[in-house]
């Protein structure tokens, strides 16, 4: 029998990730083979070439930087289905690919890594913290504006060791999903996690999004046993907003969105709170219910409203 053939990028955090992934789909359908392949993205390879140039630019990444090869292999059928983090999926999709399973979401929450301090309020006067998000810049700057940045980028690993090399940084923010998935040594670090109040994630931050080819139907009946449609109506309400905006991932904008209910009522909402970053230091905060039937939909039309009166 054929087996099922699983793209994902060869940092730890992916290959982590999409492990995770195909033993799901194995213990769902023991009869079938899953198998990884190691597919190079363009991400990848800068990394590869020049790592201090990566880690510390600051020049906005492209989109789809981490995501273009794996789809490519999709369309031309060198592999089954793509394993992405949903955060770097770019919100407008190739039409002959779908997102077939978006399975339960980890934590969106970020968190501050530093050496001494236990929370984030302890910051010295002119801390310097790495990060370079323009999102988590803007949105702790909102609460400190005495803080200092130093741009950041490459794998978990990468980024720690960069802490330990510069002494006079603080601290540095990085994605809690990450950490819980790979688990690397921290022991001599305090981890402080972010409430929502301080730092909104990213949209989709914690989510994985698993990618077949639209017209396969057996590969995503496959993905979908591993689907869970709260996660996905809220990490879709968010990242539709952004849509809206015609924001990627390097768009200054956080966003979060968690289901509501009302038993007596018997209806469900998504509570969607948007924080956006355009020349205004303290930001832009938007709010939203949304019905849970149609809430990535009314989320757009909201964000594209705001644009409007914005621009």
């Amino acid at each position: 029998m054929k087996p099922f053939i699983i793209g994902t990028r060869g940092s730890a955090l992916a290959l982590a990730q999409t492990t995770w992934v195909k033993d799901q789909l194995q213990k769902n359908f023991p009869s079938q083979t899953f198998e990884l392949r190691l597919i190079k993205t363009q991400g990848d390879q800068l990394q590869k070439q020049n790592e201090s140039a990566i880690t510390s630019s600051t020049t906005p990444l492209s989109k789809g930087l981490f995501t273009k090869e794996l789809e490519n292999a999709l369309l031309t059928k060198e592999i089954d289905f793509a394993v992405h983090s949903l955060k770097d999926l770019p919100t407008e999709l190739t039409p002959e690919l779908t997102i077939a399973a978006i399975p339960q979401r980890a934590s969106a929450h970020d968190v501050l890594i530093t050496r001494y301090e236990t929370r984030f309020e302890d910051l010295p006067k002119n801390a310097h913290l790495a990060t370079g998000s323009p999102r988590r810049q803007q949105e702790l700057l909102r609460l400190r504006p005495d803080l200092q940045f130093s741009a950041i980028r490459g794998n978990i690993d990468t980024r720690l060791k960069k802490l330990e090399q510069n002494s006079d940084w603080h601290g540095l923010v990085l994605a809690a999903a990450g950490l819980e998935r790979l688990s690397p040594e921290t022991s001599n670090l305090k981890i402080i996690p972010l409430s929502y109040d301080i730092l909104l994630p990213s949209p989709g931050q914690g989510a994985l999004a698993i990618q077949t080819r639209t017209h396969d139907s057996q590969s995503q009946a496959l993905a979908q046993s591993l689907d869970d449609p709260i996660t996905r109506c809220c990490v879709e309400t968010e990242r539709q907003f952004l849509a809206g905006f015609g924001g990627g991932c390097q768009f200054p904008l956080g966003a979060y969105g968690y289901l509501k209910e009302n038993f007596e009522e018997k209806t469900k909402f998504i509570h969607l709170i948007v924080r956006l970053y355009l020349n205004r230091p303290t930001g832009l905060k938007f709010e939203y219910y949304f019905p849970f039937e149609n809430a990535s939909i009314l989320s757009y039309k909201s964000a594209c409203k705001e644009k409007a009166s914005i621009y």
